[in-house]
């Protein structure tokens, strides 16, 4: 069953994409594994010239845009995973049975299961037809589902794993390429997600990106001061470690978020 196994990975974050191959190749070891690009443009440009693969594990949220987008354009005629850091999505789309659900982290025996799964599937009587039909119907569920903004992250302390609510953060800042997340009282957790995902992640209503550095809650903002060259300067609290800056071309969008 194992051989002549073709399987794609789309994911944008480079370090995800390496960990799930290397368990793949642990797991699976005869199966040919090819890591796509983690953007829509280039993932559909490369189902649009080579033979689709039996299997794929596709992340929810690619760098410029959800997953959805790429079925879209590629239509692949593959058996899709999906793989995700958000437990919000509706949990009973994948009860069709060309599909199932990883959570990131992804945990190697929960991995196993899905392979597993997959194996009793491919066979002839899964149709390409009815695999295109399970995408579509996928799509339409997840595309109804309302709850699209991150609530809460899974912190990994020393010896026991919880979690850490949305509401409880003030604001995130990075620093040597590790991302942090202070709380209202203080206390800084590392989060596993750059900036530029936690920007899609957040509710723009809440969370404002003021510069390269820092995503700032707006119940985080103690005071507003002018700075020169038109910028302004963000006091916080619990207070930041660095000065937080808004540059004068974002100084506008500053405001209108403040005022919406």
């Amino acid at each position: 069953m194992n051989k002549n196994i073709r399987v794609a990975l789309v994911e944008d974050e480079i370090p995800a994409a390496r960990l799930l191959k290397s368990m793949l190749e642990r797991l699976r070891p005869d199966w040919e594994i090819h890591v796509l690009p983690g953007n829509i443009e280039e993932a559909s440009a490369w189902f649009a010239v080579n033979q689709h693969p039996d299997l794929i594990f596709l992340d929810i949220e690619l760098s410029d845009g959800d997953s959805f987008l790429l079925l879209e354009k590629a239509m692949p005629q593959s058996i899709i995973i999906f793989t995700t850091a958000f437990n919000e999505y509706a949990i009973q789309a994948f009860g069709v049975n060309s599909i199932d659900y990883l959570l990131k982290p992804i945990k190697e025996d929960r991995l196993l299961l899905a392979i597993e799964k997959f194996e009793k599937l491919k066979q002839p009587a899964v149709s390409e037809v009815t695999l295109s039909e399970d995408i579509k119907n996928i799509i339409d569920v997840f595309r109804s589902n309302e709850k699209r903004y991150r609530t809460r992250f899974l912190i990994n302390g020393a010896d026991k794993f919880w979690t850490l609510s949305v509401d409880q953060i003030a604001y995130f800042y990075s620093e040597n390429k590790v991302t942090f997340a202070v709380t209202k009282t203080g206390q800084e957790q590392v989060v596993d997600f750059s900036l530029d995902k936690l920007s899609e992640q957040l509710d723009p209503d809440q969370f404002f990106r003021a510069n390269r550095q820092t995503i700032i809650g707006i119940d985080s903002i103690a005071k507003i001061e002018p700075y020169f060259n038109s910028k302004v300067v963000v006091i916080l609290q619990p207070p930041s470690k660095n000065q937080v800056l808004i540059s004068k071309e974002k100084v506008s969008a500053f405001k209108m978020w403040l005022n919406y």
